[in-house]
């Protein structure tokens, strides 16, 4: 089962996944600390532009950012209907609209568009044997519990694959019947009992594999892949950074509401 569609490499691709991780986690922290609105709009929209980096095509990247739509709606609507707030502009039934509930509205949605295309890029750009690997090396995870999430992620197209063939048996079997009650539980149930005792088996056979070969990371070890550090972790580093800095101070000294510094 195919996973990941061509793409372009770029240089975030080659950026350490450990430090990637990291920084990524500080710009969740950051974007949580920031009540300006000006510079949310900013940061939200800086955070969209990276994904030029991704090296996707752009039809594509409109596919998976399409959710993002739906978080900013609900996120802002959310906010804007039922807050609280002085200058009032609609009250309908429970709908009741403020100037300060509507701007801190639009501010959860940026902020929450900034943090989901911040993970979009860090998914994208980031595969996840190397993450591991990196984690292994830099962040001293131990080896036993990163080639068990490695063998897990392997194991999802086999579990797939292993049901859509029982699937297909089923139908010639004649046994996959329309309906609800007792019929779906003993359809669920026809799946859910040999898939599970399939997972059982392959588990355990991994695990004793696993142990054979002294994954349990006693003494030193070497590994197929040597991840380190390079100029463009410290350029990724960088230009996270001024981006911050720019979107502060584009939002600090030309602002797009005047009267809106806190929506706290």
């Amino acid at each position: 089962m195919k996973l990941s569609f061509p793409h372009k490499e770029t240089w975030l691709h080659r950026v350490n996944p450990t430090l990637k991780l990291v920084v990524f986690s500080i710009w969740f922290v950051a974007v949580i600390l920031i009540h300006n609105f000006n510079v949310m709009v900013n940061v939200a929209v800086l955070s969209l532009l990276l994904l030029v980096w991704s090296g996707h095509p752009w039809r594509r990247l409109l596919l998976y950012a399409s959710p993002f739509l739906l978080v900013f709606v609900s996120t802002s609507t959310g906010m804007m209907f039922f807050g609280k707030g002085e200058t009032e502009w609609w009250d309908w039934g429970l709908v009741h609209i403020t100037k300060e509930s509507f701007f801190r509205g639009l501010h959860l949605g940026f902020r929450a568009l900034s943090v989901a295309s911040a993970g979009l890029l860090f998914g994208l750009t980031t595969r996840p044997v190397m993450l591991f690997y990196s984690l292994m090396q830099q962040a001293k995870l131990p080896p036993k519990y990163a080639y068990s999430f490695m063998a897990a992620i392997r194991m999802v197209p086999i579990l797939v694959e292993e049901f859509q063939t029982r699937r297909h048996a089923l139908k010639i079997r004649g046994t996959v019947r329309k309906g609800w009650g007792g019929k779906l539980y003993r359809s669920i149930s026809r799946y859910a009992v040999p898939l599970l005792a399939q997972s059982i088996r392959r588990a355990h056979r991994v695990a004793v594999a696993m142990e054979a070969k002294r994954f349990a990371g006693r003494g030193g070890r070497t590994y197929y892949y040597v991840i380190g550090y390079s100029y463009r972790d410290f350029l990724f580093a960088a230009v996270t950074a001024a981006l911050f800095v720019i979107a502060a101070m584009a939002g600090e000294l030309f602002p797009y509401v005047v009267a809106i510094t806190d929506v706290r």
